[in-house]
């Protein structure tokens, strides 16, 4: 193998990873055409918003994964996080474990977790939850019309992404790129800990 070879190769190696995180924004075809659906790089911190300044979220309502009925006002008076995935999402693999331990750790204060399977082949999706057993339901979102209703309050733009809704159903918080345990946990319990009449 000669020298420049050598190089070459060598360079093809190292971006590998780089493309594989790149494949979280799917292809460009996929993708919704509209407002600030585009995909960005997310640090995965968590933003919580000032109650004042909250925007109530959509209506979000649709099949889950395993056939069941979901509905965002089902959940009325709880928090509800709400997290966008792919299972061709690489950053999306590695929070899934943070989410279900904190989803479980915090289901006791009157929160609930709902998934978006976003752009998704079914298959993929359901073997995805076979896989990570998340012990919450996802909906199936292939069209991306779940992201789309947040067009004019605080779309997600990242998959990844990840709101918390507060119990008035209002958007109190957005993470961009997969979460950290302690980050998504203390955001949750500083959204659940306000007050119910807030």
């Amino acid at each position: 193998m000669t020298r420049k070879s050598a190089v070459l190769r060598a360079f093809a190696y190292a971006l590998v990873p780089v493309f594989a995180l790149a494949g979280c924004a799917g292809s460009q075809g996929g993708q919704p055409s509209t407002g600030d659906t585009r995909f960005i790089a997310g640090d995965g911190k968590v933003s919580v918003f000032p109650a004042d300044g909250r925007k109530p979220a959509p209506a979000v309502d649709g099949a889950a994964l395993d056939g069941s009925k979901v509905a965002l006002a089902a959940a009325k008076g709880k928090v509800v996080v709400l997290n966008f995935w792919a299972s061709w999402c690489a950053p999306c693999v590695a929070e899934a474990p943070v989410l279900k331990d904190v989803a479980d750790k915090t289901k006791g204060d009157g929160v609930e977790f709902i998934g978006v399977a976003f752009k998704d082949d079914k298959a993929a999706a359901l073997a995805f939850e076979r896989n990570h057993q998340p012990g919450y339901p996802s909906l199936y979102d292939q069209p991306g019309k779940v992201a789309l209703a947040f067009q004019g309050t605080v779309p997600p733009a990242a998959i990844p992404s990840t709101l918390i809704i507060d119990r008035q159903g209002r958007i109190a918080a957005r993470a961009l790129g997969a979460v950290k345990y302690t980050d998504l946990l203390n955001a949750v319990k500083t959204v659940s800990d306000e007050r119910r009449s807030g």
